[in-house]
Formats: structure tokens, sequence, C-alpha cells
């Protein structure tokens, strides 16, 4: 079952390679994980302040501005928590693997481990969750100090909170095995998850736009990870098709990095 030449094994030891490859990971952000707490609540924090409070003080308490919660604060904070998450877990994770291929020269060391491709995609993915949760978390306190509702801190919250992370570290493992530079990851972040951050569904209801604009806004991840983080919250109608879109976005980004890999030549 577990011959030299094989790259069929079984689920335990596939599961048993994707933790030792997390654990190493663990060992060097468990001495940072206060330094990552604060520095990920930065942005979140500007724009809780900026549009929940500044911006949300200033709109009507109709249900068509504020998603029916009479609060655009409550509103916009499980917005927050998908932002936080995705973006420490792309950014963490795709700058983690480009300064270990192309500063450090470290990733052939990894390449050269006898595990599995895909336990190597899942353990740096699960890296990236981690960076990605811890982060949302301090959000998730903050936004429940604040609006003083509980269900930001609901276990279902959680569980999304980690697919989106998913969804993202994963696109951050393939990005990091791509990029040329650490530039071209600045370029990405500037490109794609910035402008996604202000149109993933974060700060308004894309059901409310017109057709065309929701066809382009239902196309980002980070769109499904704010309507069913806001489903739990609010508790609004849970959107399972959303889920389904999470799921299948990280089974696929999970088979194309197992593939970069397989195939890497770093």
């Amino acid at each position: 079952m577990t011959l030299a030449g094989s790259r069929t094994l079984p689920w335990a030891t596939l599961f048993a390679d994707t933790m030792t490859i997390w654990w190493g990971e663990w060992l060097d952000l468990r001495v940072r994980i206060w330094q990552l707490l604060a520095s990920g609540l930065v942005a979140p924090l500007v724009y809780i302040l900026a549009f929940g409070v500044g911006l949300g003080s200033s709109l009507s308490r109709s249900a068509d501005l504020t998603g029916g919660t009479g609060s655009y604060l409550l509103f916009i904070l499980p917005g927050m928590v998908a932002l936080s998450g995705m973006t420490i877990s792309f950014a963490g994770t795709t700058f983690s693997i480009c300064g270990d291929r192309l500063f450090s020269k470290t990733f052939e060391e990894l390449l050269l481990l006898p595990v599995h491709p895909l336990a190597l995609h899942l353990g740096k993915m699960l890296a990236g969750v981690t960076r990605g949760v811890v982060t949302a978390l301090g959000v998730m306190i903050l936004g429940a100090l604040i609006t003083q509702n509980g269900n930001l801190l609901h276990p279902g919250v959680f569980l999304l909170l980690a697919l989106d992370c998913a969804v993202f570290a994963g696109a951050g493992v393939v990005a990091g095995l791509n990029v040329p530079s650490i530039e071209s990851v600045g370029l990405m972040i500037n490109f794609l998850i910035t402008p996604m951050s202000f149109l993933g569904a974060t700060f308004f209801d894309p059901a409310t736009l017109p057709l065309p604009l929701q066809v382009l806004v239902y196309a980002l991840p980070l769109t499904h990870a704010s309507i069913v983080i806001r489903a739990v919250v609010l508790g609004s109608p849970f959107p399972w098709v959303s889920v389904l879109v999470l799921l299948a976005m990280a089974l696929g980004l999970a088979l194309w990095g197992a593939y970069q890999f397989s195939h890497q030549q770093d």
C-alpha cells in the first residue's frame, strides 16, 4: 500500500503527512501569533470605524439599507470576518511559500520529503487556515463586544470561516508555487484581493444589484463566504448553494495544488 514509487496512500497516512507539514508551519507561526493577530486587526478595524460606525450612523434604519437588521454595522461585520480570513490566509500562505522558494532556498527540502503531493498542499493550506482563523477571531470578538450579538461567535461561523480560509489559502498555495518574485505577490493582492474586498458582498447585499453585476459579484468566492456567515449571524435563510460553491473551489484548488507540487522543479 505504501510502496516507494506509489502515489496512492491510505487516508490515515495522508492525514498523518498533512499534520506533519502543518505542525512544522505551526512551530514557526506560534511565536508570532500575537503579532499576526494585531496586524490582521488593523484593516478590519478601519473598515468598521469608517463604514460601520461612520457611514452606518448616517444611514436610515430601513431594511433596504441595512439588510433588514436595523444596524449597518451588524450587517457588515460578517463580511469583515470573511474579509479578514481571506486576506491573511491568502497573503500569509503566498508569502511563506514564495519566501522559501526564492529567498531562504529551503523549498527543495520540502519537495524531497517522502509524502504525497496532496499532503504537501493540505499541510500548507491548513497553515493558511490557521492564520486566517486566528486573525478573524479577533474581529469576531471585537464585533461581538461592540454589537452585543453572540451569533458572531456561533460554532457555525467558525466552520464557515475555516471553509472561507481554505479556499483562499489553497489559492495562496497555488500562487506561491507559481509567482516569480515577491513583487508579483504584491501585484496579485492589488489586482485580485483588494478589489474583491469591496466587491465581495462585504458592504452590500448582492441581490439588490442589476443582473449583469450580480453575475460578476457571485463569481467571487468572498461573496459566498460573506453570504453564508451573514446568514448565520443574522438568522436568515441559509444559502446552501454558496457552501457547495466554496467546497467545490477548495477541492479544485487542492487538486491543482497537488498537481503543482508533484511537478514543481524548484
